[in-house]
């Protein structure tokens, strides 16, 4: 007898051939090596543009791609319909949460050099406690030149830290709800302890008679190394964030584990689906854009509030189709905001409506709506656009499941979906389940990884 009911499959069990396992562990390999170069917004549109230059783009005709503070990128590839037909856009955001120095960050306590940190985006900040830190980032001059700035990754180098309470004196915080138990202004960086021994009776920062002896011996370091004063820290972008690279997890090897993933493994994966394209040109154009500042509201000039995407796309028609209207080409278009779900962590199953919630292991995961509580600040995609994209995956035998970010009353999130639904554009969210979201040490899985790939090269080639 035929079944009506509807399940999700297995993306192990839809993918078991020899030639898939070959292609999965390919694919995640090249996962893997991304994830642990790429720990900033800076970095990872460096990669992207690498890889775009070894595949050609910059040289071949009908191909644009933009890039605005070396943070967030626009790319596009000419389609044989006329750009009134619509774009084939898949966005992603390359920010992660993390600790941002301060604009004025070093002091000295207790024989101790600290950096003073601002977390950025949601954190729970006592992961970032007691666990092996890196520094990366970019210092600017008042020349104008920069220096990059990665530290604490090399096999040997030393790393940085934040040092947790001892529990012997930390009875009192034990009764403190969670939200107060710790303070931001207690996530200081250590950068050192040694202190400067140059005979002189004052050192770098100024103090006089080596008050502050560690303070200056780290900036003595930091100018031996890239020429650069405590001013110069001013104008500087330096992001504390989990050292070391990203590892396999269990004795399978299933799953990948790393920082970053939200939103990293999107944009990874949508630009994996994007290069790997037919020779033909495309039926309609495909376009890739990657944000920033998804993680504080998309706010600023290199957010998915800003003018930058419709400033690309304006800039496409001017040279391939200058009769065409920016609406006209921003109604027909389709697209899809790329961003990780949250799947169904096994210890705390009672936070997820299980009905509706995703599955690690289960293939890409619409989520036909974002927001919280009653779906405020949202898009919610239509229903003739969710059918659309059913038939592209099911003809194409990629495993896909539909949830919600937990229960109704339990919280919730958003994405940059809505800013590119008030463009008229159909859209909806759609990326791999995650375990551990907004933590050092995310994990996902090789066989979603895969399966994703799949679906947005479907999407793309629709």
């Amino acid at each position: 007898m035929e079944s009506f009911a509807s399940t999700t499959k297995n993306c192990w069990e839809v993918y078991s051939s020899p030639q898939d396992g070959r292609k999965m562990q390919a694919l995640a390999d090249r996962y893997l090596a991304f994830l642990s170069r790429c720990k900033t917004e800076r970095e990872t549109v460096a990669y992207i543009q690498e890889r775009l230059a070894d595949a050609g783009f910059g040289k071949k005709k009908d191909t644009i791609t933009a890039a605005l503070r070396g943070k967030t990128l626009f790319v596009a590839r000419r389609g044989r319909q006329p750009l009134a037909r619509g774009l084939r856009l898949i966005c992603a955001h390359t920010d992660t949460p993390r600790l941002d120095l301060k604009q004025h960050p070093l002091q000295e306590q207790a024989s101790v050099g600290q950096a003073k940190t601002h977390y950025y985006g949601g954190i729970r900040k006592y992961h970032w406690l007691a666990r092996p830190l890196a520094l990366h980032g970019v210092i600017v001059r008042e020349d104008g030149s920069s220096v990059s700035v990665v530290l604490g990754e090399e096999p040997g180098e030393p790393v940085f830290t934040i040092a947790d309470l001892l529990p012997h004196l930390a009875s009192a915080q034990a009764r403190q709800p969670l939200s107060k138990a710790f303070e931001a202004e207690k996530l200081n960086l250590i950068l050192g302890h040694a202190p400067l021994r140059d005979g002189k009776k004052s050192g770098p920062s100024g103090a006089k008679g080596g008050e502050n002896p560690v303070k200056d011996h780290i900036l003595t370091l930091l100018h031996r190394k890239y020429a650069v004063r405590e001013e110069d820290l001013y104008s500087a972008e330096l992001q504390a964030v989990p050292a070391g690279p990203a590892r396999f997890v269990g004795l399978d090897g299933a799953l990948i584990g790393g920082y970053g993933q939200d939103d990293r493994i999107c944009v990874f994966i949508a630009l994996e689906a994007f290069l790997d394209a037919p020779r033909a040109a495309p039926a309609h154009t495909q376009c890739l854009m990657f944000w920033d500042k998804e993680e504080i509201g998309s706010e600023g000039s290199t957010g998915a509030k800003s003018r930058f995407f419709e400033y690309c796309v304006q800039d496409a028609l001017a040279a391939w189709e200058p009769g065409t209207r920016f609406s006209t080409c921003m109604l027909a278009s389709r697209a899809i905001s790329a961003d990780v779900h949250a799947a169904i962590d096994p210890d705390w199953q009672d936070l997820h409506e299980k009905l509706n919630a995703a599955t690690i292991g289960h293939g890409p995961c619409f989520c036909k709506f974002t927001g919280s509580r009653g779906k405020y600040m949202a898009n919610d995609a239509h229903p003739e656009y969710v059918g659309w994209l059913r038939g592209i995956l099911n003809r194409q035998g990629v495993p896909w499941q539909m949830a919600e970010l937990g229960k109704v009353d339990s919280g919730g999130g958003g994405t940059v979906a809505m800013y590119l639904a008030a463009y008229g554009m159909d859209i909806i969210d759609c990326g791999p389940a995650i375990l551990s979201m907004h933590s050092p040490f995310e994990l996902s899985s090789k066989a979603d990884l895969y399966a994703s790939t799949l679906a947005f090269q479907a999407f793309l080639r629709a």
